[in-house]
């Protein structure tokens, strides 16, 4: 029966073995008769001696580089045109799949007794001296000893079929996400894949690297940039202006609001109100956008009227309405206090259609508005603006709620379905630290928006309303600082878009900030749970660590425990004296396959990640290459001229599809509504 002990961690006896038998071979040679050997056989035996060295050599240099993984890390550096990539897998780095055998070295390694091994001193030199050592990557930290267990690694691929079930990636600052994020990037773009990158933080080298890896894949021309930080050089976006029910533009905006407590119940009648513009701006066949929302929400009687003039032209009972309220004007006097309090023309309007009986679902609920006394209505809707001051100050309201005609305004508009339909790479700079608020809302609006074309691809496929095939895309969303963008429009996109190609890898610190966002345990592990695979680098909360550790097996190590005993006897006529007994015994207990400490003390660029069906794998990622990149760019200045440049002339896509340069609802493909409360769905090209 194995005792399970591979005795990988001692002193390389074999090195004197090694010695001494090239030692021999050599006088074998040069003075066979000292041997007593006549030739040629001192040639056979010097030939049988140095493979005898050359067997216990081998078998020394690998203790010796065992000892050496333990004590140094191993360099691994790459450049961009390195990186290897596939159209059926994903390059994770290099590394193993750990087991029990892993969790038993790193335990003898840690023993006391094995500590002298691990010091600088003969053995460290021995092994330079044989090319057994290289220079050391510094400023990594961490433990050696958690990957050195393992000298024989390989390429650690993960197949694309496992990314729909989503990727999470934990691991404190300054560790190596943003190099891993790099690095998958890199291949998506590569793979020709729709690339979508959220950066709360606003990364410039993470956008010079995407820009370049655009450049360098061709896909130059496809290169989004969305930044709040740069507005003079960013694309637009319109947040609330692309949906498939007209009821997501209120959920879009509400739900940044409050909802504890007493909020709740605001919060339900800024999304009834919010939800009544939008449906009315629709239906006049305008785009919904945050300064539409902002200017109506502080004075609804403008849209109000507006509508209620266009709903009574087109109805066949109202005919001669304009001529009837000039002869028989409205007394306000005679009204409830709420209309009172309103403009003469909005109260005009709704007392005709009251009066003669007509019924629009629309215009009932515009009204209905009015019956409330302004000063409380306002009070009711206070919540709602200061978020949209927010969304319509300054620079970034451009950015938001672009017009439909911009003279000299070269940024693009553009949507995700457009976006999708031509495999766009779009870059997402929210700049949270500037503005943590506007941040969170843009990034909801847009994984609410992005939850939407998820559902008309997965009912409608991809291409909807243009001409021509459209080819079916894998969506690579990769969220970085996801715990600043995540809200409950995040979950659904996590447990129901896959089915349309939606592949998300979020990445943050630790588990407690999704909590912390989120406000609740249990659907924080709700959210956990959408997540299939799971890779970790340097956590500092065990919490976190725990995350992985505890979805590991038990395993049983081995250690040896030396025994010595002695009795006598006082028996006169038994012929021995004392007895003595040594012996090693063998022990075996039960230890996690993976303590938290461990992931506490990764050194930077190294991982821990559950992948294919929870099987553990130890990866290393490669660090990045001192070369000089050619196609990087020098800065954001660099970037905003090319993107200029690019919009000089006319901008086509392949299938017929031009860039968006104007309002979403002026080209491009989609619904912007569908069913209006009994009426027929009113469709526009986005």
């Amino acid at each position: 029966m194995s005792s399970g002990l591979e005795a990988r961690l001692r002193p390389a006896h074999e090195a004197v073995a090694a010695v001494t038998s090239t030692a021999a071979a050599a006088m074998a040679v040069s003075v066979p008769d000292l041997l007593l050997i006549s030739p040629p056989w001192h040639l056979v035996l010097a030939a049988g001696l140095l493979g005898h060295a050359a067997w216990r050599g081998t078998s020394a240099r690998d203790v010796l580089r065992y000892r050496r993984n333990l004590r140094r890390l191993r360099r691994f550096e790459m450049s961009s045109l390195q990186i290897p990539w596939s159209t059926d897998r994903l390059y994770l780095g290099k590394g193993f799949r750990w087991d029990q055998r892993h969790t038993q070295r790193l335990f003898e390694a840690r023993l006391p007794t094995k500590q002298a091994l691990l010091s600088q001193g003969l053995p460290q030199k021995a092994a330079e001296w044989v090319g057994l050592s290289d220079p050391a990557p510094v400023g990594l930290g961490g433990d050696p000893a958690l990957h050195g267990v393992e000298p024989d690694e390989s390429d650690i691929w993960m197949d694309l079929s496992e990314r729909v079930g989503h990727t999470l990636v934990l691991g404190t600052t300054r560790v190596g996400k943003t190099r891993l994020a790099e690095l998958l990037i890199t291949q998506d773009i590569r793979r020709g894949e729709v690339v979508i990158v959220f950066d709360p933080k606003g990364d410039a080298d993470l956008l010079r690297r995407i820009y370049a890896e655009a450049q360098r894949a061709g896909r130059g021309e496809a290169f989004f940039m969305f930044h709040l930080g740069h507005p003079e050089i960013s694309a637009r976006y319109n947040p609330v202006g692309s949906f498939s029910r007209i009821t997501e533009v209120a959920t879009r905006i509400a739900g940044q609001l409050p909802s504890e407590g007493q909020s709740a119940a605001f919060k339900e009648f800024v999304w009834r109100f919010v939800n009544v513009m939008a449906r009315a701006l629709v239906a006049l066949g305008r785009s919904p956008n945050y300064e539409e929302i902002n200017r109506h929400a502080s004075d609804i009687e403008p849209l109000l009227v507006d509508y209620f003039e266009q709903w009574l032209d087109r109805e066949p009972a109202a005919e001669g309405w304009r001529e009837e309220l000039q002869r028989q004007p409205i007394d306000k006097k005679s009204l409830d206090k709420g209309l009172q309090s309103r403009g003469a023309r909005a109260v005009s309007l709704v007392e005709y259609a009251r009066r003669r009986r007509l019924y629009d679902p629309i215009a009932h609920a515009l009204a209905s508005t009015l019956n409330y006394e302004k000063s409380h209505f306002d009070k009711l809707v206070a919540s709602l603006l200061p978020l949209m001051e927010k969304l319509t100050t300054g620079r970034t309201a451009s950015l938001l709620s672009p017009a439909r005609s911009a003279p000299g305004d070269w940024r693009p508009v553009f949507d995700w379905t457009t976006v999708i339909n031509v495999g766009g790479i779009v870059y997402v700079g929210l700049d949270a630290l500037s503005d943590y608020e506007v941040a969170a809302a843009v990034g909801n609006s847009m994984f609410a928006d992005l939850t939407s074309v998820a559902g008309s691809l997965y009912k409608f496929g991809p291409g909807r309303g243009l001409p021509g095939q459209v080819n079916s895309r894998r969506i690579a969303i990769h969220a970085d600082e996801f715990n600043e963008l995540i809200g409950d429009e995040f979950i659904p996109l996590l447990n129901k878009a896959g089915g349309a190609g939606f592949q998300v890898t979020a990445y943050t610190q630790t588990w407690s900030d999704v909590e912390a966002r989120i406000g609740s345990r249990p659907k924080a592990g709700q959210i956990a749970g959408n997540f299939n695979t799971l890779v970790m680098l340097r956590v500092k909360e065990v919490a976190t660590a725990e995350l992985l550790t505890d979805q590991l097996p038990t395993v049983q190590v081995t250690s040896t425990v030396a025994s010595s005993s002695v009795s006598d006897t006082n028996d006169p006529g038994e012929f021995t004296d004392f007895a003595s007994r040594n012996e090693d015994r063998i022990a075996t207990e039960t230890v996690r396959m993976l303590e938290p400490t461990y992931l506490v003390q990764l050194p930077k660029g190294q991982a821990f990640a559950l992948l294919h069906g929870g099987q553990l794998h130890k990866i290393r990622m490669p660090l990045p290459s001192a070369a000089h990149d050619p196609v990087m760019s020098a800065g954001l200045a660099e970037i905003g001229a090319a993107l200029k440049a690019r919009l000089d002339g006319p901008w086509l896509w392949p299938a017929g599809v031009s860039l968006l340069r104007a309002e979403p609802g002026e080209t491009g493909a989609g619904d912007l509504a569908e069913g209006l409360e009994g009426r027929d769905a009113q469709q526009r090209q986005l």
